[in-house]
């Protein structure tokens, strides 16, 4: 007797289903440990691309080379920063967060190492643009970010998982590398548009994903101390609100960067996020520099959307200091507080923040200070922002130092 067909239909998926898991288990398992976790080669190959485009910037500006890139040198170093550097790590991110969310085998083999082949050729096409051509260029550069998207939409809508917001961040962030690429080709009058998108965008989804594990980790630290009482609450209503004004604010600055309700907005997104920081407890986990660093690197969202609300009400006050909060200190610092974190957990070692991280964290907040304050002193500001740079060097190459062997071998206690 045939089985009814609605019955059939569904045993053949759930079949396809078990196949496909099965096959991402013997990838697992066939893979060298380099390959195992998106979060292995992304996080590498962003850290090692933020020190190396940095310095080929600085060689740039003291004119000892010059960049093959078809950009300005401004220009590379803006978008590489955000598109691929900070875009590597989102890679990193997404490829280990959305196995947690969904419960599916994360990618790895060949898979992955076919689409960290692809971040590396963008990279390549980018700043070679020169010679290759900045459409092919922008194909690579934009189509890398579309292909994470497509990878995150696959595995979230096949787990009915709740964070589809977050692939349409990343789609916004493509859209934005499309949109550098065209006013740095001249085909729009809005040059800076789509390094706007990308600055909100990026700082919607430290505004999201933060806010869930800084008062997570948080929670779970204070927990460990015998802390009862006054603990971090779960995101709520309160937090839907903030994320919600700060799109709406980023947004407002894509479209109308120079208008009054603009500043407006991002002053109002600034104080909502800080008054929803002040309720995470940070003061509380100065013993455990893993958790404060994520406190520390989140203040930088509402001190940089206040001072970029600021600097459109007060034309005095420097607009660059408002960017490289929200950059060199809210990206680069949530980054690796994200980075050493998830390294250490990820391959079985201890999350205890040993003399090194600690280094690492006090010279990228170091920078940031520094590169933030540079517009508000002329008379030295060419001597702030190389000693920024240097800052920023030597914190991504401490990372290298102390965390890429983690990185290329096997969990800790784990045969190679």
């Amino acid at each position: 007797m045939e089985a009814p067909a609605g019955v059939a239909q569904g045993s053949s998926m759930q079949t396809r289903g078990e196949q496909m898991l099965e096959l991402r288990r013997r990838r697992m398992a066939n893979s060298p440990p380099f390959l195992r976790g998106g979060f292995r080669p992304f996080f590498l190959g962003g850290a090692a691309w933020a020190l190396l485009a940095l310095v080929a910037w600085l060689l740039s500006l003291s004119g000892a080379t010059e960049l093959p890139t078809a950009m300005d040198p401004l220009a590379w170093h803006r978008h590489e920063m955000l598109f691929g550097f900070v875009g590597a790590v989102i890679a990193g991110f997404l490829l280990t967060a959305i196995p947690n969310w969904t419960g599916r085998l994360p990618i790895a083999g060949p898979p992955l190492a076919a689409f960290a082949g692809l971040w590396v050729a963008a990279r390549l096409a980018v700043f070679f643009s020169g010679e290759v051509g900045i459409v092919a260029a922008a194909v690579l550069d934009v189509g890398f970010l579309l292909v994470l998207a497509a990878i995150a939409a696959q595995e979230v809508l096949a787990a009915k998982n709740r964070n589809v917001p977050v692939v349409g961040i990343v789609l916004l962030l493509a859209l934005a590398s499309a949109l550098d690429h065209a006013g740095m080709a001249g085909a729009m009058g809005d040059t800076g548009a789509g390094v706007r998108l990308a600055i909100g965008m990026i700082i919607v989804l430290i505004s999201l994903i933060g806010g869930r594990i800084v008062p997570s980790f948080t929670r779970n630290w204070l927990a460990k101390q015998g802390v009862k009482e006054g603990m971090p609450t779960q995101p709520g209503r309160f937090d839907l609100a903030c994320v919600a004004v700060t799109f709406g604010a980023s947004l407002a600055w894509v479209l109308f960067p120079g208008h009054a309700v603009t500043g407006s907005l991002l002053l109002a997104a600034g104080v909502l996020q800080l008054v929803r920081l002040a309720r995470w407890k940070g003061h509380r986990t100065f013993a455990d520099r893993l958790v404060l660093m994520l406190h520390v690197a989140f203040l930088w969202v509402p001190v940089g959307l206040l001072m970029l609300g600021a600097s459109i009400l007060d034309p005095s006050i420097p607009q660059s200091a408002a960017v490289h909060a929200l950059t060199a200190g809210a990206m680069a610092g949530m980054i690796l507080a994200v980075m050493t974190r998830a390294t250490l957990g990820h391959t079985g070692r201890e999350l205890k923040a040993d003399g090194a991280t600690q280094g690492i964290y006090a010279l990228i907040t170091l920078g940031a200070v520094t590169r933030v304050a540079a517009p508000f002193m002329a008379e030295r500001y060419t001597e702030l922002m190389r000693g920024s740079a240097l800052l920023w060097i030597a914190a991504f190459g401490l990372f290298l130092l102390s965390y890429g062997p983690m990185l290329l071998g096997p969990r800790a206690g784990e045969a190679r």
